[in-house]
């Protein structure tokens, strides 16, 4: 058959013009589920807001089938096996995803919208091609209770992330830990989501409820973003930590609301530059760091900001907890621009520290020093100071600064005093309630000793 030299250029014109058109759309799909590697940048916020908690759409349509385009980087855990009926073991699905997804760069593991998946006790391991993204759209949820935990699997952990390189956990879905049937038991439960050794991590918009322990923990990560994640829990659960981390470094939590039965975040021992802001936090503990010294062992904290944040109807505010007989430092340290709402203590140092009655007294104690309070506002529940500071015999807090700090009753008219305990710092400004107790200077115990080296 032949063609006229016509027919041939309109045929090439248009072949062409469908190839562009096709590459563009899955360029486009594929750039709106990558994992962005860049941090956003760092905003003053003039003004305490509630924090957003976006539910964003899900991210993929599957056909009929279940199936979605693997050419497109997007792989679905029903195409692994998953059933999605809350019921159905659907482990072995998810680490199969797992384990293809993390040989292609950029991949997304798609927990689709509208179904329930049922997740044993599993390690996900790494290293991983880069940009790796996991999508929950949908909701994860492990066993229901300890009777239905395989006796072979870990209690103390569930969702693990293991010597993972830049990974994003995403999307508008949950996250529902099934705690319930744990809180009453006597043996440490196990945490809902650990990030271990793990380096370059975003959590975004992800929802987590009633988890059995601790929500989040990162233990020896590096480059952590979290942003716009909700999480709840009732406000006597025990130990239901809303994020803690421990020997982390370079960590942003942004724009969260959480509501646990204990801190809302916790900093362990080994983190530095860590910036919290924009917190809705309560009822819970509050924003704690600590604690730190348990078993005579030394512990180190340097760097933490936490601003722009709303704590509300909880134990504490911002704490600051160690054990005696630890050694090491807290310091540089910023509380900022915090509103309390009704919360027992508002502003806390406690280097007596102890779950019992028990505790002895030490002479060694982790050092505290150049802790700024600046702009908390708000009201306390009368049962307890409003600012406490019992700080060491030996090692004493110092340059603490509290500057336009006003805390008033939430009931009656009547003030209480601060508690202050070998406490030293600075008043800039005129605070509400006086700390006249706090003393001037620094004490000749930590001039004449290197204390609290790190």
């Amino acid at each position: 058959m032949e063609y006229s030299r016509t027919s041939l250029l309109q045929f090439f014109c248009i072949s062409l013009l469908s190839f562009f058109l096709c590459a563009q759309a899955r360029w486009h799909y594929h750039t709106e589920h990558h994992h962005k590697h860049s941090r956003p940048p760092h905003k003053i916020i003039s003004t305490i807001s509630e924090p957003p908690t976006p539910a964003p759409e899900p991210s993929a349509v599957p056909s009929d089938d279940g199936s979605t385009n693997n050419a497109s980087g997007v792989f679905d855990v029903r195409r692994f096996g998953a059933v999605g009926d809350g019921v159905t073991d659907d482990t072995e699905a998810f680490k199969m995803a797992w384990d293809t997804a993390c040989q292609v760069d950029g991949a997304v593991i798609l927990v689709p919208y509208g179904q329930k998946f049922m997740i044993q006790s599993t390690i996900f391991t790494g290293p991983c091609q880069g940009g790796l993204v996991l999508q929950v759209d949908g909701t994860i949820m492990p066993p229901d209770g300890p009777d239905s935990w395989p006796q072979k699997n870990s209690r103390r952990q569930w969702l693990v992330f293991y010597r993972i390189n830049e990974m994003s956990l995403q999307g508008g879905g949950v996250i529902d830990g099934r705690g319930e049937k744990w809180w009453d038991l006597p043996c440490k439960p196990h945490k809902a989501i650990r990030f271990f050794m793990s380096t370059n991590l975003t959590v975004q918009g992800i929802k987590v409820k009633n988890s059995p322990q601790f929500n989040f923990r990162f233990d020896n990560c590096r480059n952590v973003h979290v942003e716009s994640i909700h999480i709840t829990a009732p406000a006597l659960s025990p130990n239901t930590d809303g994020i803690h981390i421990e020997n982390t470094n370079d960590v942003e939590i942004y724009n969260s609301v959480i509501s646990n039965g204990d801190d809302c975040v916790s900093i362990g021992s080994g983190c530095y530059n860590v910036d919290i802001r924009n917190i809705t936090c309560g009822p819970s503990h509050g924003i704690s760091i600590g604690s730190l010294g348990n078993h005579n062992s030394r512990a180190c904290v340097s760097n933490v900001t936490v601003r722009d944040s709303v704590i509300r109807v909880s134990d504490n505010g911002v704490r600051i907890k160690t054990w005696q007989g630890g050694s090491g430092a807290v310091s540089g340290i910023t509380f900022s621009n915090i509103h309390m709402d009704n919360v027992r203590n508002p502003i806390i140092i406690d280097q007596f520290y102890c779950l019992s009655k028990e505790c002895t007294n030490q002479t060694s104690a982790v050092s505290v020093s150049d802790i700024l309070y600046e702009n908390i506002k708000g009201t306390y529940n009368i049962r307890s100071p409003p600012m406490h500071f019992a700080c060491s015999d030996s090692v004493p807090c110092t340059n603490l600064t509290m500057s336009d700090v006003e805390l008033l009753p939430a009931e009656g008219d009547l003030v209480l005093d601060p508690f202050c305990w070998n406490a030293y710092g600075e008043l800039p400004t005129l605070t509400i309630p006086p700390v006249s107790c706090l003393m001037e200077g620094i004490p000749r115990s930590i001039l004449n000793n290197e204390v609290g080296y790190c």
